[in-house]
């Protein structure tokens, strides 16, 4: 299947200052479209996107989902919408729901309502892997879903309820990308809600021991943020019938548990800093909220995506271990 690159198009960022945001952004002004960039600053950070506010093609609008108004003035001249724009964070939800549902799912349907009244059809969005809950079956496949463990796990399961129902009603064409812990470049270590891969390399650059909840037997598919940027573009730009109105995986289909995930690190920043070498975590209780185990089938998007995963977890972390030590020193 050709992979068909996405190019002089208007394309709308919801979250565009954040992590995958930041990242998508860069990616696509590069291949000559016009971006505009709608965040809050809630999550995102000005410096992720500080270096392309001098680019003409590139138009930053600070606003937040939660306002329709907002919503309906950045979708204006769009051809094509990638909704990240969400609060993320298991923990985060489990502390404040509220907030988590208005931003996730009242935010999402004021997307989809400003995307459909500006006769946008294109609509990747943002889905989650929370969203396999308490299913235990691995690898995880699109179809076969358990009940959800957190109310940010409710939040992307909902936003797919509304995908679907928008794209019968109103024919949009909407693809949701259920990420499944995705690390890299402009991830923040710092905040109570850091994820765990910035988190840890954060804390053993500082020479700081960091705790591993539970026996560190829990597994994670991680997903470098490269395989993100591609799955996304395929999204964007398919143009198979049978690929839109569906949610896809978005993984490289391998798990690592976490003991191994910080094993791997200390070794890789072992190169910078020959004490890393000789730092133990700690451990402590699981969790409330954690799924045990997460790996994903990507057969699915695969087939009807195109989608060709080029970093697995060991070459994703040396090249995001290469970017922290160099840019956060």
């Amino acid at each position: 299947m050709e992979h068909k690159q996405l190019t002089s198009k208007n394309i709308l960022i919801t979250g565009g200052a954040g992590f995958i945001g930041s990242n998508l952004c860069e990616k696509f002004l590069a291949q000559e479209n016009k971006v505009v960039c709608l965040d809050d600053f809630s999550m995102g950070r000005q410096e992720n996107i500080a270096h392309l506010l001098e680019n003409p093609n590139f138009k930053l609008i600070e606003g937040d989902i939660r306002n329709l108004e907002d919503c309906k003035k950045a979708v204006e001249g769009a051809e094509i919408v990638l909704h990240q724009a969400a609060l993320g964070s298991v923990p985060r939800s489990i502390a404040d729901p509220i907030t988590s549902n208005d931003v996730n799912i009242s935010g999402f349907l004021n997307m989809l309502v400003a995307t459909k009244e500006a006769g946008v059809k294109r609509f990747v969005y943002a889905a989650s892997s929370s969203t396999y809950g308490d299913h235990q079956a691995l690898p995880k496949i699109e179809e076969n879903i358990g009940k959800p463990l957190s109310p940010y796990a409710v939040t992307k399961y909902v936003n797919e309820l509304y995908a679907n129902v928008f794209a019968d009603l109103y024919g949009l064409e909407l693809i949701g990308l259920r990420y499944f812990n995705v690390f890299g470049r402009k991830q923040r270590p710092d905040g109570a809600y850091a994820a765990v891969i910035p988190k840890f390399i954060g804390l053993l650059m500082e020479h700081k021991r960091p705790t591993i909840f539970g026996k560190g037997d829990f597994s994670r598919d991680f997903t470098y943020i490269e395989n993100v940027l591609q799955a996304n573009e395929l999204a964007a730009t398919t143009t198979n019938p049978e690929a839109i109105g569906q949610v896809y995986n978005v993984a490289f289909g391998e798990r690592t548990t976490v003991k191994e995930m910080f094993e791997l690190m200390r070794s890789l920043l072992g190169k910078y800093d020959e004490k890393i070498n000789d730092i133990e975590a700690i451990y402590g209780d699981n969790r409330q909220g954690d799924i045990p185990h997460s790996l994903a089938s990507i057969d699915k998007a695969k087939t009807l995506l195109g989608y060709s995963p080029q970093y697995s977890f060991k070459k994703g972390l040396t090249e995001a271990i290469d970017w922290y030590w160099n840019d956060l020193k």
